[in-house]
């Protein structure tokens, strides 16, 4: 039984795109205020330097990424997590075939279902 307002999104369910070469999107659970996001980045990728208003949090599922932000530059591995403020431009490399979880507040209507 479903309770008002929750619905179960299964990864199985989620079409996954590829927005640049060596990244795979995935979007998963979402609403107004968050959005839940799985990427996979194949070594060697290196995503073009940005910025966005959204609020990230990112959670290292798998591998081994290089971040660039807000004045700093560090390696993150699996199991870590850090938090990008909004309107910070930054940039993320694979040093290995990586998998992350990306929470966006609040949610990034470029990635959200167009019906």
């Amino acid at each position: 039984m479903a309770v008002e307002g929750i619905t179960l999104v299964e990864r199985k369910d989620r079409a996954a795109s590829s927005p640049e070469a060596g990244l795979l999107r995935q979007v998963l659970a979402y609403s107004g205020d968050l959005m839940l996001v799985r990427h996979e980045m194949q070594k060697g990728w290196v995503g073009a330097k940005h910025s966005h208003p959204h609020e990230q949090l990112v959670y290292v599922i798998s591998g081994h990424i290089r971040f660039t932000g807000g004045g700093k530059t560090f390696d993150a591995r699996t199991g870590d997590s850090f938090v990008v403020p909004g309107d910070v431009e930054h940039q993320a490399s694979a040093l290995e075939d990586s998998e992350v979880l990306d929470v966006f507040t609040p949610f990034r209507e470029e990635y959200a279902d167009k019906k």
